[in-house]
């Protein structure tokens, strides 16, 4: 496995819409892999294709939670519910908080890495988080959604997506 660069912002592929994965093979799943090790270097809970410069739907989320690492290629967000309110940070724009409101609810469609197809569900954080890396897979920042910025003192226990 290896560690990636993240890309900051403003560079040009954050902010543009991913093409599709068509391919489900060994270099997709070694991608795969160097994301989640990237993620995990970072300490962020959630990573997309275009942080690290690629130009693909690809990304995953880890919270840490029971469900496990969250690999979606293609993925597309089929219905969303509810509202949550909550701060929200990028590995792209270290040191940098804001205040976010999202659906508390998700269900999304996407593929795994050997292209077989899933519905899943996710509610609260992992909603967030999930919610999140789609939008950077459209070219779509957090920093688009914030309603404030944060500072220092609030941001205790605030993870990176």
């Amino acid at each position: 496995m290896a560690i990636r660069k993240i890309v900051m912002y403003p560079a040009e592929v954050l902010e543009k819409k991913c093409r599709p994965v068509e391919k489900f093979d060994k270099k997709l799943a070694k991608l795969l892999d160097d994301m989640y090790d990237t993620m995990i270097e970072h300490d962020g809970v959630g990573l997309a294709a275009p942080q690290i410069g690629i130009d693909e739907q690809i990304a995953i989320v880890d919270i840490d939670d029971e469900s496990g690492t969250i690999e979606m290629i293609n993925p597309r967000i089929i219905n969303i519910s509810g509202e949550q309110t909550g701060p929200e940070g990028c590995l792209s724009f270290p040191d940098l908080f804001g205040e976010v409101t999202r659906p508390n609810y998700v269900k999304i469609e996407a593929f795994n890495r050997k292209g077989k197809k899933y519905t899943l569900e996710a509610e609260e954080f992992l909603a967030r988080a999930i919610q999140h890396e789609i939008d950077h897979l459209n070219g779509v920042l957090f920093t688009s959604k914030v309603s404030r910025y944060l500072e220092e003192d609030e941001l205790k226990g605030v993870e990176s997506e």
